[in-house]
């Protein structure tokens, strides 16, 4: 089974769960904010995408940041950033078991999924 990792008020999880359920494809979801993330799940999250791939830097989360916490990104610092304000993370993000899809967009899902 796939696991579906979003916020749940969030647009665009909305929208990859819609489509998922529409084609009957079973998933379990994982909210950040409810469930929470853990230090291993974040680094097999990195170690399967690049860290820079998981970060949203367009977030509103992330221009709250302050200059000495955006600059000079490492691995460490990006996943600890990550932990501890999950809205950093760019999602959806799905877990096939196989590999991670970040985001959504409906004929990547299908591509990938049908």
């Amino acid at each position: 089974m796939h696991t579906l990792y979003g916020i749940k008020n969030c647009d665009t999880v909305k929208k990859a769960r819609r489509w998922l359920d529409r084609y009957g494809i079973a998933y379990q979801f994982h909210d950040f904010r409810a469930d929470g993330l853990t230090q291993a799940q974040m680094n097999d999250f990195a170690a399967r995408l690049d860290w820079d791939t998981l970060l949203n830097r367009s977030s509103t989360s992330w221009r709250q940041l302050s200059a000495e916490q955006q600059c000079d990104l490492t691995l460490e610092k990006a996943i600890l950033l990550m932990l501890n304000t999950p809205t950093l993370i760019k999602r959806p993000i799905l877990d096939t078991g196989d590999q991670l899809i970040i985001g959504f967009k409906a004929d990547h899902y299908q591509t990938e999924l049908l």
